[in-house]
């Protein structure tokens, strides 16, 4: 049996990130994804240039009738959107013990644009952080929800105030290497891969859809970690550029 994931995340209408990415990333790691659309957006492969909410009545029914027929293995969540937002899939997580859950943290589009509204960064943190397995923001991310500058500040400070593991990716630094950074607890371990030469849309949400299907399919965390990492990079090394903005990983099924 494929593992069911959850996605609860943004519609991109260009196909590079958001919903299209994490249910490519799913399928390309042998899982089956259904989704919660939280809004959808105005962007391309270049920018994004504005987003409108899915009414909460609304999803609040595609979530009652999906957990009525389907058993989940894990949850991933992206783009939120709004405080609302965060406080209803806090509750909805309640719904879904021991169930884990893989949250991208997004607060901005890779090419820039905002995707939130409100003080979403304190809300993920009071709300809806404690209640997940594993943070994947990049550093921009980690730095913004933790007020520490760094990767070591901003990771220590992150998995301290959420008492979670926090994968903090290093796609942003100006290296030779892209570093990764997972925090869980005390203990602490990275993984450092070539830096490719292009600017890619979607790769946050392929990483943290890909780990959400590894978690489902039972393995432990640092294992699915560095498997979905191996997957993503794999992914960038055959990206392709649909338009005329950033290229967009290759998702297809890998075994």
């Amino acid at each position: 049996m494929k593992p069911n994931i959850l996605v609860i995340a943004g519609h991109d209408p260009s196909g590079g990130a958001g919903i299209h990415a994490d249910i490519e990333a799913i399928h390309g790691q042998g899982g089956f994804a259904s989704t919660l659309i939280t809004a959808l957006t105005v962007q391309n492969s270049r920018n994004v240039t504005g987003f409108q909410l899915t009414p909460m009545e609304l999803l609040e029914r595609q979530a009652d009738a999906l957990l009525a027929d389907y058993d989940y293995q894990a949850v991933k969540i992206g783009m939120t959107g709004s405080v609302e937002m965060v406080e209803w899939i806090a509750r909805l997580l309640a719904r879904l013990p021991g169930v884990p859950v893989v949250l991208d943290p997004v607060l901005a589009a890779e090419a820039g644009g905002s995707l939130s509204k409100g003080d979403l960064a304190e809300a993920m943190l009071n709300s809806l952080a404690p209640l997940t397995t594993v943070l994947t923001p990049n550093l921009p991310e980690a730095e913004k929800l933790s007020g520490e500058a760094g990767v070591d500040a901003a990771g220590a400070a992150l998995t301290a105030r959420t008492g979670r593991a926090v994968l903090v990716t290093g796609t942003h630094d100006d290296t030779d290497q892209v570093s990764n950074h997972l925090f869980d607890g005390d203990r602490r371990r990275h993984w450092d891969w070539p830096r490719l030469p292009e600017v890619y849309h979607g790769s946050g949400c392929t990483l943290a859809s890909a780990l959400a299907c590894r978690l489902a399919r039972g393995d432990a965390l640092e294992d699915a970690a560095g498997a979905a990492q191996a997957w993503l990079h794999e992914g960038l090394r055959n990206a392709w550029r649909p338009g005329g903005g950033q290229f967009v990983p290759d998702r297809r099924f890998q075994p």
